[in-house]
């Protein structure tokens, strides 16, 4: 139980990705719709993925996350649809949430290969913290409830996403609702909530064979007003549309004055190896290795993530250009 505990505190005090409290997961680069609802619809087929996430495998206490999320196209092609479930847990706080998403796209030239979509996700969270697994310094800490105690609460998700044949850039906020939904004042122990969350992403393609092999680099800034920012920088390459290898480096930065940060943020977070294979026109399988080097690199094991997608094809859509993004 000490090791748990002293776990828990050091997950908020140590390192850059420690004090976000959104699901972190590194495969976004395969699947926009976690981070952002107005990718609802990009691929322009009905598709299915699956992502399950080991934050520092073998460390009690440590993050796992679940997600099982579906989008497709409207027949209309201007509307984008997508559902979003997540089960994470961290330690004695455990989180379900499920999220609807629509996003609406406008084409910004002739022949509609750029875009501009606008999306929004309506959802509930379901979260819970564990007593039981807390040791409090004083007996009758009113921060520390006796037992499991829950919430139910609405939440809100929006973003923008802009598209081209070789490039994109998107922005989105997160949690936008919860945390003010919650009268903590009626409650007699501290309840956790999650904090807005914004992301801003971007990346491009950049063709060096034909057909053959392709250069794709991205980068991510996360960032919730109070935690540190960090920034994902990732580069691919992609061999004959049937294999996806990258690697990519996660660090926390320092955008502007945050007071509620204790501490200095060291500068390296994690170096992570990824890939995605094409099993078949309508299977994918992908799997990233996070290898920390921030503070907690000398409590925690490495992390492991894993992501499966079904595709749902068309005799239209299988006409359809390579989705890249």
């Amino acid at each position: 139980m000490c090791k748990l505990i002293k776990f828990i505190f050091l997950l908020f005090i140590a390192g850059p990705c420690s004090a976000q409290q959104d699901a972190q997961y590194s495969q976004y680069i395969f699947n926009g719709i976690y981070i952002n609802p107005a990718y609802a619809g990009y691929r322009e087929r009905v598709n299915i993925n699956a992502t399950y996430r080991n934050q520092w495998a073998g460390v009690e206490g440590a993050p796992r996350s679940f997600s099982l999320a579906a989008d497709a196209l409207m027949p209309n092609e201007r509307v984008g649809l997508s559902m979003i479930v997540n089960a994470e847990q961290l330690g004695a706080q455990k989180s379900i949430s499920a999220f609807a998403n629509y996003a609406y796209r406008l084409p910004v030239n002739e022949d509609g290969t750029s875009r501009l979509a606008f999306g929004l996700g309506l959802g509930i969270v379901q979260s819970t913290l564990d007593g039981n697994m807390l040791n409090p310094r004083d007996q009758g800490d009113n921060y520390v409830p006796n037992g499991a105690v829950k919430q139910v609460l609405p939440d809100i998700n929006a973003g923008v996403f802009f598209s081209t044949r070789n490039m994109y850039v998107g922005a989105s906020v997160n949690n936008l609702i919860g945390k003010y939904v919650l009268d903590k004042k009626s409650l007699d122990y501290n309840f956790p909530t999650p904090r807005p969350h914004f992301y801003l992403t971007g990346g491009m393609l950049i063709p060096v064979v034909d057909y053959v092999v392709d250069f794709k680099p991205l980068f991510l800034i996360k960032d919730d007003i109070k935690g540190p920012t960090l920034l994902d920088v990732n580069a691919f390459f992609l061999f004959k549309q049937t294999i996806w290898l990258g690697m990519g480096y996660r660090t926390g930065i320092k955008l502007y004055e945050k007071p509620a940060l204790i501490g200095n943020i060291g500068s390296s977070n994690a170096l992570i190896g990824m890939t995605e294979i094409f099993v078949s026109q309508n299977l994918r399988l992908g799997y990233s290795y996070d290898h920390s080097m921030s503070n907690l690199s000398g409590y925690a094991n490495s992390t492991h993530e894993i992501s499966i997608s079904w595709n749902f094809f068309t005799e239209k859509e299988r006409r359809l250009n390579f989705c890249y993004f």
